[in-house]
């Protein structure tokens, strides 16, 4: 390791061994550990139970009404915490309960139902009407320049997205950045090609990658239109979403992609990605406890059937040269998808390891040397490692899951992690994608919790009060 991260030495959770892995990870016995963020998250196809008299507690993820905002000093906190074991239900992909964590203990355990749905959209659009107000006050401040895209980003030439002014907050530092366009959820498809533009300027001042989660609503083709308007170094791994109980969204999304690479060319494609923890889901969902056992291996050869197609769809198509991954929580890695694949993401997330953030980095650091990349060495097909996702979360909608147990989610422990994972980890060669580009609203609405404030930028595209770190990135 060239660079060595802040804190690595004893006194939280970590020692230096990664003592909590087998408390995080540990699949011999029935419990499955909480994923990255709630299972299905990014399912288009899951369904949602919406009640007009009962709905999650929220809170808009608003710059000016944050709900719980623990304060600096709560990085301070560096008391020895146990992990919690929160074991699944073992519940179908379409049962509203599959999306929920089931926690054992009462700062993780279901949210709090607080009221009617009127209620909820009044505050709703309260926050947004004075989040809007906050985004224009915000971009006079970021530039001189008289004309404006109409949005946070300006523009000398309203016209032309390429003429976008830099914010000098921003700053080129992340390997890459995990992004979902606003409104590319099935069945709405709110998304536009005027947000996805503006998207990519903002990260094409952070980063020069990114990598999607699915293809469904136009995405793939938004993004590239919008990479070539604003004529910025941007390079995307596109992504299908697929399902094991049903081939339909899978192979509309592959179409898709294919569309989209026959209008656009393979110029700003590092790769396609078939699945978002397919194997972690598919455990949950099936009663398995570990990636290689035989409810794993089955599941395996569902999401390997899919690599194969998304390969032979592509070399058919003349794209052969692309490269074709998945992605999955750390530990949740198929043995035989991991020889199918000439990539793979792991999404690691060490505020779901119970992990304090003085330990963060280091933690996360070692976890995917030692359980991802160390495990494929020898494969014959040897695939290329990510982080497809880390970061730390900013806000909890409610009280019980403001913290992981040692350290709180707020903007100043989302900064410390930063400061102590992003340069280190360029300096160390680490391929990651920070989790993740803004906060998304609808997680929040859906799910509760700190599920929907992960973002380096609030909902309206406004920075965090946040100091971008300063270091280089290959």
């Amino acid at each position: 390791m060239a660079g060595r991260y802040r804190d690595e030495s004893p006194g939280g959770n970590w020692d230096g061994d990664l003592q909590n892995q087998d408390d995080y990870y540990h699949l011999t016995d029935s419990n499955l550990p909480p994923p990255h963020r709630l299972s299905g998250a990014d399912d288009p196809y899951a369904s949602f139970n919406h009640s007009s008299s009962a709905v999650h507690q929220i809170i808009t993820p608003d710059p000016v009404l944050p709900l719980n905002n623990p304060s600096a000093s709560a990085m301070n906190n560096n008391g020895t915490y146990s992990n919690l074991d929160s074991p699944y239900s073992n519940a179908a992909y379409s049962s509203s309960q599959w999306l929920e964590k089931q926690q054992a203990s009462s700062r993780r355990s279901k949210y709090i139902v607080i009221g009617s749905l009127v209620t909820l959209l009044i505050l709703i659009g309260v926050g947004v009407g004075v989040g809007v107000g906050v985004s224009k006050s915000n971009s006079s401040k970021h530039s001189s320049s008289n004309s404006a895209s109409g949005g946070v980003v300006n523009q000398t030439n309203p016209n032309d997205p390429s003429t976008f002014v830099p914010d000098s907050n921003l700053r080129h530092v992340f390997y890459g950045l995990s992004y979902t366009p606003t409104g590319s959820q099935l069945p709405d498809c709110g998304n536009s090609l005027a947000d996805v533009i503006e998207d990519i300027q903002l990260m094409s001042q952070l980063t020069s990658r990114i990598h999607l989660y699915g293809a469904d609503c136009n995405q793939t083709a938004l993004v590239l239109e919008a990479i070539r308007q604003t004529k910025t170094n941007m390079s995307v791994y596109v992504a299908d979403y697929n399902v094991p109980t049903n081939s339909t969204p899978y192979e509309q999304q592959r179409d898709y992609i294919i569309e989209a690479l026959k209008t656009y060319g393979t110029d700003n494609i590092l790769g396609v990605l078939v699945g978002n923890e397919f194997i972690l889901d598919y455990l949950g969902a099936n009663g398995g406890t570990s990636p290689n056992d035989a409810v794993g291996d089955a599941g395996g050869k569902l999401l390997i059937s899919n690599i194969t197609d998304m390969k032979s769809t592509l070399a058919s198509n003349g794209f052969g040269s692309i490269p074709v991954g998945t992605a999955d929580a750390g530990a949740y890695f198929n043995d035989q998808v991991l020889q199918s694949v000439d990539f793979a993401m792991s999404n690691i997330h060490p505020w779901f390891a119970n992990v304090s953030i003085e330990q963060s980095a280091g933690w996360t650091y070692e976890f995917f040397e030692q359980q991802n990349v160390a495990i494929t060495a020898s494969y014959a097909n040897n695939p290329k490692w990510y982080i497809g996702e880390t970061g730390w979360p900013s806000n909890s909608t409610n009280i019980q899951n403001e913290s992981n147990g040692p350290s709180n989610a707020s903007v100043a422990n989302l900064q410390y992690f930063m400061d102590t994972f992003v340069c280190e980890s360029n300096q160390n060669g680490t391929g990651y994608f920070y989790f993740e580009f803004m906060d998304e609203t609808w997680q929040a609405l859906e799910f509760g919790g700190v599920e929907g404030s992960w973002g380096l930028f609030y909902p309206n595209k406004t920075l965090k009060p946040l100091t971008i770190p300063t270091c280089t990135v290959s």
